[in-house]
């Protein structure tokens, strides 16, 4: 089969999974979107062929690498028609080269039809790079915590609005609590390979909305050339009065153990200062959710305000937090004070 480029690879047929062939360790620091493990070699089998080069000749390598390979022949092709029962896989390693070869043969000897990536995973990274500086047409959804942002997104894509979920592609909701009751967090090369490949899926014909967010989102950061546009795009800003931020983050940390509420405080004290600490620590422990969260917000509110400086913004005021009432009243104000977007055009 020929060598495919990233863009027909990525188009290949659905029924087709895509075999990641290089060792797991390299696989758990970053992967394309949905591909499956596959390894040719193990973490210590690559380093000891590693080590066999640069110590001692391409030659033993290449001859260890066959001993190592030999006994896996026959468990490799039967995982793989179990994996491909339509017999078609698209497959890569590190750059396209002996180990994506290898395996390809192998497979097509075991019956299946192979797809291989021309320039193997580093052919995708490039791809994803030039996905953050392709120039997009963006509205970014702002507000205090507790506003229901991400609630709000969801809501929009109800009403068929492209959007695009940075703090669920990074598992985390931006702050110091962000981390509570959510998966950990992906690595900052996989982060960038997932949010390439959402970009990718979306309209270039229509504006995308993506929630107001920090450069850092937990333990990831986003990429510069994609920040620097929302920095520039227009912002809606949500107005939510506080005591009802109050009431709706006080409903979701109440069902969050207390230990790990405890810990975001302290992860914050400095900022908070001592008695406000103090003051939320034994909240927590009385279970009074409400004065936790309006000690907390009190920081919160200071620093997103400071932090919006001398942006230009739109004012969307709404006495709840109803998602879906928040999303039409966002919708409504953009067409009212926004024209509509003409396509960004694209590099060719």
């Amino acid at each position: 089969m020929p060598r495919l480029s990233i863009e027909d690879f990525l188009q290949g047929p659905a029924d087709a999974p895509i075999l990641d062939v290089r060792a797991p360790l390299e696989y758990a620091q970053g992967h394309i979107p949905g591909a499956v493990s596959f390894p040719l070699f193990s973490d210590e089998e690559r380093a000891r062929i590693g080590t066999t080069y640069k110590q001692i000749s391409q030659d033993r390598a290449v001859l260890l690498g066959l001993d190592m390979f030999g006994p896996k022949m026959s468990r490799m092709v039967q995982q793989a028609h179990k994996l491909a029962p339509g017999r078609q896989v698209r497959l890569h390693c590190w750059r396209g080269g002996m180990r994506s070869g290898a395996v390809q043969w192998l497979l097509e000897l075991g019956g299946l039809q192979v797809q291989l990536l021309d320039k193997g995973y580093k052919d995708y990274r490039r791809f994803a790079l030039a996905e953050f500086e392709r120039p997009r047409q963006l509205l970014v959804l702002g507000g205090l915590t507790g506003s229901g942002k991400t609630d709000v997104l969801h809501a929009l894509t109800q009403l068929q609005q492209p959007v695009l979920d940075l703090e669920g592609l990074a598992s985390h909701k931006g702050s110091a609590f962000g981390s509570i009751g959510q998966p950990a967090q992906p690595t900052q090369e996989q982060f960038e390979n997932d949010l390439a490949w959402q970009l990718a899926q979306l309209p270039t014909a229509a504006p995308v909305w993506v929630e107001d967010e920090s450069r850092t989102i937990g333990s990831v950061h986003l990429p510069t050339p994609l920040f620097a546009q929302m920095q520039q795009a227009p912002l809606v800003l949500l107005e939510i009065p506080r005591e009802v931020r109050v009431r709706k983050l006080a409903g979701e940390y109440g069902r969050q153990d207390a230990g790990a509420l405890a810990s975001s405080i302290l992860r914050i004290r400095k900022r908070l200062g001592g008695l406000a600490t103090k003051e939320a620590l034994a909240a927590i422990a009385e279970d009074d959710m409400e004065k936790m969260v309006s000690l907390v917000l009190d920081y919160y509110d200071k620093t997103y305000t400071h932090s919006l400086g001398g942006r230009t913004f739109l004012r969307v005021p709404s006495t709840t937090c109803d998602a879906a009432v928040n999303a039409e009243l966002v919708l409504r104000a953009v067409q009212a004070n926004f024209p509509a977007p003409q396509p960004v055009a694209q590099p060719r």
